[in-house]
């Protein structure tokens, strides 16, 4: 029987660690599509990376706003993995951990769908997920842009006030917190800032803690 509790899980760097391979990878294959289809040279492409990023929350809104590009091209080219078996870092027990959550629970990514259901896939946890949402449902909106939140909610057909979003990144947990999500932070850091309701190492540690969250 399943709780009134809906959770609203992050991929990267919260079902699985994205740092050790993947993002290194992605940060490279953005600056080579950078360097390649603006013609610049590498060390300017990366600059205009990170300056997009840092600008717009992902390189992407970056470059369809100023140079009018396709997102999906832009997105497969710079999430192609030919070797992301051996890419994925996760936690042990991590299916187990996540089949013991009562109540619903559904996907919400910046990242692109072909991406995150080879990451479920790998993970083999795609089956425990009511939904999968990614920066295409969200119409190249990333998150914290509420229009992205909204977006997936109202596709859904689901009430901020019932979810809980899983996320190791702060301003999407602010904007969560300040549509009326409950909150949980996946963190290393000891602080918890007030827009958190709960911080946990990980998703074993909020499996266990899920029920002490009062949302």
């Amino acid at each position: 029987m399943r709780s009134g509790k809906t959770w609203v899980f992050d991929l990267d760097n919260t079902l699985h660690d994205a740092m050790p391979h993947i993002f290194p990878h992605i940060n490279r294959s953005m600056t080579d599509y950078l360097e390649q289809h603006l013609g610049l040279q590498r060390p300017d492409a990366d600059s205009l990376r990170r300056r997009y990023w840092e600008k717009y929350g992902a390189t992407l809104c970056g470059m369809m706003r100023h140079h009018e590009t396709n997102p999906d091209h832009f997105l497969k080219h710079t999430h192609d993995f030919p070797a992301l078996p051996e890419m994925v870092v996760h936690e042990p027990m991590l299916r187990k951990s996540l089949s013991s959550f009562r109540g619903r629970k559904y996907l919400f990514s910046n990242a692109p769908l072909h991406y995150a259901l080879s990451v479920l896939k790998i993970l083999g946890i795609m089956d425990l997920f009511d939904g999968v949402f990614s920066i295409e449902h969200s119409r190249y909106r990333p998150k914290p842009d509420p229009y992205g939140f909204f977006r997936v909610f109202s596709r859904a057909g689901m009430k901020p006030s019932r979810l809980v979003m899983v996320e190791d990144d702060l301003e999407n947990l602010r904007m969560a917190k300040k549509l009326g999500m409950g909150t949980v932070w996946v963190t290393s850091s000891l602080q918890k800032p007030a827009h958190v309701d709960m911080s946990v190492s990980s998703i074993r540690e909020l499996a266990r803690r899920q029920f002490s969250l009062n949302h």
